[in-house]
């Protein structure tokens, strides 16, 4: 299977090694629990902290208790933490993910509406306008955002451990492009970051995703074509 073979390249460094490791930026994990996992987060989040002072925290969580929501989990973790702090969290049974940054003023450092995007590639955004848009207004909001790299890969299908493997992709993915973009903003550069090899595979998925959604959009509109066609 495609997805088992490149997802199993893609995080072999990720999971060969069980390196116990004290964690800082992984601020709670109850999904993953891998300590190669946590690893790469702290590696990354601890060069971040290093060049920017910007603290990039993840949180993993397997459902939210009574009557939270996402928002409140993060303000509750924001207000233990100290200085600069941007929160990236994933919620598993609801599937939410969020990004909330303190102060308020460090979200022009990175594009969370770019980041959380449904669509990873602008064809991906056309093929959402046509399929869901309602009105103009619908169809111009979605032709506006692409370039998600979390969601995307949490939409891909797993069975079994790859369905682990797939949220810890998706979400080093997502917290590794969040890093980047608060580095850059500040005139600074990542060397831990998820690098080329992760791209290629995300780019692999992406055409993939949206190569299926296409092809069903294609087979759609045949349909109905000759329909009419035998219907005349």
């Amino acid at each position: 299977m495609l997805f088992s073979r490149g997802l199993a390249a893609l995080t072999f460094w990720l999971f060969f090694l069980c390196v116990p490791l004290q964690a800082e930026f992984l601020y709670k994990d109850d999904v993953v629990k891998n300590p190669n996992f946590t690893k790469q987060i702290e590696t990354v989040g601890s060069e971040l902290k290093a060049k920017t002072g910007v603290s990039l925290y993840l949180v993993m969580v397997r459902d939210l208790e009574n009557n939270q929501s996402i928002s409140d989990l993060e303000k509750q973790i924001s207000a233990q933490t100290d200085g600069p702090t941007v929160i990236m969290t994933f919620v598993e049974l609801q599937k939410q993910v969020d990004i909330l940054a303190r102060p308020t003023s460090l979200y022009k450092d990175f594009n969370k509406a770019q980041i959380l995007n449904p669509n990873a590639t602008f064809i991906g955004a056309v093929v959402s306008s046509i399929l869901f848009a309602r009105s103009y207004d619908d169809a111009k909001e979605l032709l506006s955002n692409s370039g998600g790299t979390v969601l995307p890969i949490l939409a891909e299908r797993a069975k079994g451990e790859d369905i682990v493997k797939k949220y810890a992709v998706g979400m080093f993915n997502g917290y590794s492009d969040t890093a980047e973009q608060i580095a850059a903003s500040r005139g600074q550069t990542l060397s831990t970051s998820a690098g080329s090899e992760s791209q290629t595979f995300i780019d692999i998925l992406r055409a993939i995703f949206y190569g299926t959604i296409l092809f069903a959009l294609g087979r759609y509109v045949w349909g109905r074509y000759f329909k009419k066609k035998r219907a005349e």
